[in-house]
């Protein structure tokens, strides 16, 4: 039996573990996932389909979601779309399939990592480690623990809530990948990054040098931001060179 203290410290330590939602139709699947997952220092709860996900995102906070694309009734690539309308939390797609195509609509749908079945369970544990050491850094930001608003051509990212407000106030959702896209180029204005250097921000020193991700994520950060995609006004291509955040950027305490 543990003593009231040592109670104590188990909950308060439960309660700081990163939290991850585990859906797979299939149960051995997501019983192999979360047992690892918990053996490594992480709470995880699973659900089986879409509906059992939507309850479970309604009753707990989770940190990251790890979503499989087959699934009965609405498919991963739906369930994607739904939740990064609403929240910015990252998730990591899993699939049998192993297309390129597959990829990039998972991306393109709001995922922050794409991972192909078979795999290793540790190979999901160092994705799941990665996308929350990127979201953390992301949170922390580079502008300073006070900066809680960057303001850049009429736009306001919110660094707090994670998300955009247009100039006319409306509330933008971005992914946890649009997001930190966004925050690279807001601490960086006016410097043009190349392709190589926005995937070793963004994907770590291991990216594939063919990933279209950053192809992907500035196409739709320009899409939130009204942009023609033929002459982009704020983050332009430069050719030959990369990209570059081509406006002012100011910061906010919020205070």
């Amino acid at each position: 039996m543990f003593s009231c203290k040592e109670t104590a410290l188990i909950m308060k330590a439960m309660d700081t573990q990163s939290k991850i939602l585990i859906i797979d139709d299939d149960r051995d699947i997501r019983s192999l996932l979360a047992d690892y997952l918990e053996l490594n220092g992480y709470a995880t709860i699973t659900a089986a389909d879409g509906n059992a996900m939507w309850l479970a995102l309604n009753e707990h906070k989770f940190d990251l979601v790890v979503l499989d694309l087959n699934l009965p009734g609405d498919d991963g690539l739906t369930l994607c779309r739904n939740l990064r309308a609403k929240s910015s939390m990252p998730v990591i797609m899993l699939t049998a399939r192993s297309e390129p195509l597959d990829r990039i609509i998972g991306l393109e749908m709001g995922a922050d990592d794409y991972l192909p079945k078979p795999f290793e369970p540790r190979e999901l544990l160092a994705r799941i480690r990665s996308v929350l050491r990127r979201t953390s850094s992301s949170q922390r930001d580079i502008h300073g623990e006070q900066a809680q608003k960057i303001k850049f051509a009429d736009w306001t990212l919110d660094l707090t809530a994670r998300h955009l407000l247009s100039p006319e106030g409306m509330v933008i959702a971005l992914s946890g990948a649009e997001f930190r896209m966004l925050n690279i180029f807001l601490d960086q204005p006016n410097v043009v990054l190349n392709r190589d250097q926005l995937l070793n921000i963004m994907h770590g020193r291991d990216a594939d040098p063919f990933d279209r991700s950053i192809d992907i994520q500035i196409s739709r950060l320009r899409q939130k931001l009204r942009e023609d995609a033929r002459t982009p006004q704020i983050i332009k291509t430069v050719r030959n060179g990369g990209y570059v955040l081509a406006v002012t950027v100011t910061a906010e305490s919020g205070a």
